[in-house]
């Protein structure tokens, strides 16, 4: 309780700024957190480049003309 009755003796704007402060380290954590965990694997971008490489892979196998 001791916490909660040195809020209240703070002028309105600092508190204000606490609970501002308070809020944008949580966004930005929760931000980072989320960049960091979707990041870490990038299967799409995987995915993505193995089919370019098959197809153009495909696309010069065909390009060349049959010596037949």
């Amino acid at each position: 309780m001791a916490g909660v009755l040195g809020y209240s003796g703070l002028a309105p704007k600092t508190k204000n700024f606490i609970v501002a402060g308070g809020l944008t380290t949580f966004v930005f954590g929760a931000y980072f957190y989320t960049m960091r965990a979707v990041g870490g694997t990038d299967e799409l971008q995987v995915a993505i480049d193995k089919f370019e490489a098959d197809k153009s892979t495909k696309e010069g196998e065909s390009s060349i003309p049959s010596k037949a």
